[in-house]
């Protein structure tokens, strides 16, 4: 038989524990929160998270894209996986199948809707007249209207096909994610617009993104993840075309970066105003720029090295030209050479002069799904929770 004093000791400790947990979930909602049992993710964008979009349609990467992961291209421009492929398996689901891809997809799970060089708003030059996807964010949004309208009357039908489609109730429970901007602000740069006047466009790009989010919500989405958009004045594409642009400690464009800065400023405005006019949403605003930024302000510190240059690119201080990209080749003294990838790619924070490393994309998804960079501080996991 145990003494008064022990059993009087355990139910002390028990006590205690169970005040220490209500204080810290009185402290910190989050504490009391379940993982959300997310059956699906639809996702919007770019190049950033796009898994086969523009291959399939238009732009098709070729080695050594893919090499690190997939070990051949994989729709992907990268040298391996992106962010969305590790937010994906991080809530137990499959890699996401792009919408525009025809062969060998399954949409139970979700599709992704983002494509290469996609911008919010319609851009002045399209793919093959210029540099920019036909699939800007009004199409993407066109495009899940249609998707969600027909996979429901195939799952009707039945047959081999309504298995690859999603439960009309996955709409509703899905996570609904988005990372796009760069490039409505990259058509600004090299369209000879000045650092003034690309400023002066951002509220027009930050309220068509709020009006497409309103019109998906519309449909039915309730929890949101957003990414704000990256420090584009530290990629080697903008480095090595604005020579003369300032730069900051760390070797990054400094007025590109604060371009970057104004667009999230208004975007974090104007998410705030979309929590009030959308009421039943879950948004997890997410900084990206901070965690981004901090592999070309601490790359050693994160295991990385030179993270202002390219690993596979061609010429300069910053590996990259226009003129031939990752994958291509290039005369030299009369000489064939192909443009492949560095020695690590582990180690490298850029992959072609735009694009992050499989390393850095998993980097950054680590930072970025614990909450640590989001507002509400919510994880990816718990991102359908009202805070």
């Amino acid at each position: 038989m145990e003494s008064p004093i022990i059993l009087n000791f355990t139910t002390c400790l028990i006590s205690c524990f169970c005040m220490l947990l209500l204080y810290a979930s009185t402290l910190n909602p989050v504490f009391a929160l379940k993982n959300c049992d997310f059956p699906a993710i639809f996702n919007f964008g770019d190049s950033n998270s796009d898994t086969g979009g523009l291959s399939a349609t238009l732009i098709t990467p070729t080695p050594p894209y893919g090499e690190t992961y997939f070990h051949m291209p994989a729709g992907r421009f990268s040298d391996g996986r992106l962010m969305i492929d590790f937010m994906a398996k991080s809530v137990g689901l499959p890699y996401l199948s792009a919408y525009l891809d025809s062969l060998g997809t399954n949409f139970r799970h979700g599709a992704n809707f983002a494509t290469a060089a996609s911008t919010i708003r319609l851009p002045a030059r399209i793919i093959p007249g210029g540099g920019f996807s036909p699939f800007y964010l009004d199409i993407q949004y066109s495009q899940f209207v249609q998707f969600k309208a027909r996979s429901q009357r195939l799952r009707e039908k039945g047959g081999i096909y309504a298995s690859l489609m999603p439960k009309r109730d996955y709409f509703r429970k899905a996570l609904y994610t988005f990372d796009i901007g760069q490039n409505d602000l990259g058509e600004g740069f090299f369209s000879n617009m000045t650092i003034e006047q690309v400023n002066a466009s951002v509220p027009d790009i930050v309220n068509k993104f709020s009006t497409n989010v309103k019109k998906i919500y519309d449909l039915g989405a309730r929890s949101f993840w957003i990414h704000n958009t990256g420090p584009i004045g530290c990629l080697p594409y903008i480095l090595a075309n604005f020579l003369s642009a300032q730069r900051d400690s760390h070797g990054c464009a400094k007025p590109y970066n604060d371009v970057a800065k104004y667009f999230n400023y208004k975007l974090k405005e104007a998410i705030v105003q979309l929590r009030i006019d959308l009421p039943l949403a879950a948004i997890t605003h997410v900084d990206l720029y901070s965690a981004k930024y901090s592999l070309f302000s601490e790359p050693k510190k994160h295991g990385f090295e030179l993270p202002l240059v390219a690993c596979c690119g061609y010429g300069g201080k910053y590996n990259y030209s226009d003129s031939v990209g990752c994958g291509g080749t290039i005369t030299v003294n009369g000489s064939q050479i192909f443009v492949g990838s560095c020695e690590s790619p582990s180690v490298r924070v850029n992959w072609d002069g735009i694009h992050y490393t499989e390393a850095a994309n998993k980097f950054v998804f680590d930072q970025i799904s614990t909450g640590a960079f989001s507002d509400p501080p919510i994880p990816l996991k718990m991102a359908c929770h009202h805070i």
